[in-house]
């Protein structure tokens, strides 16, 4: 935990300044930043810098206990249709489910792709038929998507997902033919309540 170290060291401490201390550039260390903020470990403060957090000055078997989890013993069950679905019933599902993506699969119930409101958006804006279009065609496709597997880390999921600003990984378990099976996804909202429950365990 070297920044952890710096930042105690040298609090309170710009991202800039860190970054200069390690010879890495400032968005370099911004997922990691964040990830320690979001575990509590470190106090952020605009115009100010970082600062120690309250979990790292009162309990640090959260963090330890954090850092042994995998994705395979937090995922949760995603949302998913079949990319024959239409546009019209995308947009309905993720609104009566309340999620912000969903994981799009074929007849075998392998993994293709995912679609967000922002690519339903893209094709519904000003164009009354797109309700009939096939997920297919507006889906991002299985390989250009970020995934995880049930055996990484808890922590260098996060880091993808601040890497890459999504809001969810799909959990995937590759077959070696072609699209692979779903095991779950990881959200960023499965990320609070873990951090809320280990947060609560140690008070």
């Amino acid at each position: 935990m070297e920044l952890v170290q710096l930042v105690k060291q040298h609090a309170p401490i710009t991202g800039e300044q860190l970054a200069e201390m390690l010879g890495v550039s400032r968005p370099t260390l911004r997922s990691d930043l964040s990830l320690l903020v979001m575990l509590g470990m470190l106090d952020a403060k605009p115009k100010v810098g970082y600062s120690i957090g309250n979990a790292y000055r009162t309990d640090h078997s959260a963090i330890r206990r954090f850092h042994e989890l995998t994705v395979g013993q937090v995922q949760g069950v995603p949302v998913s249709v079949p990319e024959t679905y239409s546009v019209h019933d995308a947009v309905v599902t993720l609104y009566m489910a309340n999620a912000d993506t969903l994981l799009v699969v074929n007849e075998q119930q392998k993994f293709v792709g995912i679609v967000t409101p922002k690519d339903l958006l893209k094709v519904t804006l000003g164009n009354p038929s797109a309700g009939t279009i096939p997920v297919s065609m507006v889906m991002t496709r299985y390989p250009n998507i970020v995934t995880a597997s049930p055996e990484d880390a808890v922590a260098d999921a996060i880091s993808k997902m601040l890497a890459h600003q999504v809001n969810c990984l799909p959990v995937v378990i590759p077959d070696g033919n072609g699209a692979p099976g779903i095991a779950g996804w990881i959200t960023k909202s499965n990320i609070v309540h873990l951090v809320a429950e280990l947060t609560t365990d140690t008070e």
